[in-house]
């Protein structure tokens, strides 16, 4: 069990350096306020694109914009390589605005100090499922026939960080198939696996039968069909997680106060702004924006700490 948080650590690590070794302080300054935070000149808002990066970049850019209106300041959006790289920019202090999800802010607020301010709400919820999906043809239907098959098929995920790509699906599958720790998981369960760097990637590996199984936030086919028109008739879906707290907005606790509520104030206006609305649901398929705090995301701790990792419930 204790090989899951030694190798996500490794991620972590290899993020942390490949982050330090080529980031920059995109922060243009920062002072101090009357209360002590840290007040930058510009704020960046970094996000992970869990779909196609040059899309949701530009796409990214009026939300910025009217962000930094908002509040009175230079907003500058930031792809970032990763979850991984997006928490150490934002304990860095590099990105000051992270789209994160549940699992990224679980992490980032073990290893430093972070403020979840907001969460998403998709289909009227602020909770979703992660799906399991495979072939049309594949003679696999449910989750029970993985007991069957599951030792001849590539198992495709985005990132080993994401929490509806890997960490509920691979809680699930070692919970219900008596799998001792992920590495068991991954090579003598599957028969292997393959990182695919997107949600869409994971969906397409499958179509296409570069993989046989693939794991995706429900359901990443609604968002592909006019790229991918017949992608529902190539796959199916036999199975979901447990219900999972929506993404968050994540922000340093090191920040201003008077900035984080700014900041704050500013997302939840947009709820009342029908072109912010359609940027956050084309960036992260967001249809409205809610307060958040801390407790809301202790059922990924757990789930977390259950396969092996540490991270205490505050």
């Amino acid at each position: 069990m204790k090989r899951l948080s030694v190798f996500l650590a490794a991620i972590m690590i290899v993020s942390m350096l490949a982050a330090c070794g080529n980031s920059e302080d995109n922060s243009g300054g920062s002072g101090n306020s009357e209360g002590g935070g840290e007040t930058p000149e510009k704020l960046v808002m970094g996000f992970v694109p869990s779909q196609d990066s040059g899309k949701i970049a530009s796409t990214a850019e009026p939300l910025a914009k009217k962000l930094g209106e908002t509040i009175g300041k230079d907003v500058e959006a930031k792809t970032m390589t990763s979850y991984s790289s997006l928490v150490e920019a934002l304990g860095n202090n590099t990105v000051q605005i992270g789209f994160l999800p549940a699992f990224g802010y679980v992490l980032a607020s073990s290893k430093y100090d972070m403020d979840v301010i907001l969460k998403s709400k998709r289909n009227g919820g602020t909770t979703y499922t992660a799906q399991y999906i495979v072939r049309a043809d594949s003679p696999v239907d449910s989750l029970d026939d993985l007991k069957t098959h599951a030792k001849d098929m590539t198992w495709a995920y985005s990132d080993a960080s994401s929490t509806s790509g890997y960490l509920y699906p691979a809680a699930q599958l070692m919970k219900t198939f008596d799998i001792d720790n992920t590495t068991a998981l991954q090579n003598d369960f599957f028969k292997g696996v393959q990182k695919t760097g997107g949600h869409d990637n994971t969906a397409i590996a499958v179509m296409n039968g570069q993989a046989d199984i693939g794991t995706t936030f429900d359901d990443v086919r609604d968002t592909m069909v006019k790229d991918n028109p017949k992608i529902k008739d190539k796959t199916k879906i036999i199975g979901h997680t447990a219900k999972i707290p929506n993404d968050t907005v994540t922000v340093p606790a090191s920040l201003d106060d008077e900035l984080t509520q700014k900041i704050k104030k500013a997302f939840l206006s947009f709820n009342n702004n029908e072109k912010m609305i359609k940027i956050m649901n084309e960036v992260y398929n967001w249809e409205a924006i809610v307060e958040a705090k801390d407790s809301d995301y202790d059922v990924v701790r757990e789930t977390y700490n259950k396969l092996g990792g540490n991270i205490s419930l505050n």
